[in-house]
């Protein structure tokens, strides 16, 4: 099982899972184009994906959305209420949606999903377990804070990707306007660098051997910082850390074998 991220950030989330034959896309925060593009740089058609998982309802993470569903015509899977406010934005979606709800496992193809509740402002916010025959891979942005149901989500995953949004330091002194740092700071808001930290220190504890820091603010953060406050954290081997970027694929298998 390996993972490749085509876009993370404040301003696009878009990944691609892929276990053997079964290739599922979290997310589609960009443009149709640049998600055709990041799927034929790694030799990959949009035809040969077998869903669409979506987090939520907020434009960074469907903004594409409406373009690829119809170009492609891809089975989407997200909760009802995001469902709702997707048709309140003027989507059709017809009967390309597959509903679920955190705590209920489903299958994609060869890979069992399971989805769980993150604390998100928006209609509704998952992250997912997804397990194959050769890994298990965690996936969760957006987390407002960290709950025991986030915990238990993505306890036992091999490889995780996690939320290191912002710097507290850098958000405050930043030049956002104050009612959207208190949004970001709050409890349904984003992780910063140090909850990450503490949210990889825990997974690491329980089994978790490697980590990609994602959705990491270009206003309010920097890779480098993000990783060493999530590195003095953690004990792992070297190259079993990464950072997501912005645009750009970045592929990691789920286990070094």
């Amino acid at each position: 099982m390996q993972i490749t991220v085509l876009a993370s950030g404040s301003t696009g989330n878009c990944s691609l899972i892929t276990e053997g034959n079964t290739r599922i896309l979290v997310d589609a925060g960009i443009s149709c184009k640049r998600i055709k593009t990041g799927l034929n740089d790694i030799g990959v058609s949009p035809d040969e994906l077998d869903a669409i998982l979506i987090t939520h309802d907020h434009v960074d993470h469907v903004t594409g959305l409406r373009v690829f569903e119809k170009n492609f015509s891809v089975p989407l899977y997200t909760t009802l209420p995001v469902i709702h406010a997707l048709e309140q934005s003027g989507m059709t979606l017809g009967s390309l949606y597959h509903e679920f709800a955190a705590g209920e496992p489903f299958e994609i193809g060869g890979v069992g999903v399971r989805p769980f509740h993150v604390p998100h402002d928006a209609a509704d916010c998952s992250g997912f377990q997804l397990t194959g025959d050769s890994a298990v891979l965690g996936y969760a942005t957006d987390i407002g804070c960290i709950t025991e149901e986030v915990v238990q989500g993505l306890t036992g995953s091999d490889l995780t990707l996690i939320e290191a949004n912002h710097d507290v330091q850098m958000l405050k002194q930043g030049p956002y306007p104050y009612y959207l740092k208190q949004r970001i700071l709050s409890s349904h808001g984003h992780l910063s660098n140090e909850s990450c930290a503490h949210l990889a220190g825990i997974l690491q504890e329980r089994g978790t051997r490697r980590f990609i820091l994602g959705h990491l603010s270009q206003q309010n953060n920097e890779p480098m910082v993000a990783r060493r406050t999530v590195q003095k954290s953690l004990e792992l081997e070297p190259g079993d850390l990464f950072v997501a970027p912005v645009l750009g694929n970045l592929t990691v298998r789920a286990k070094v074998i």
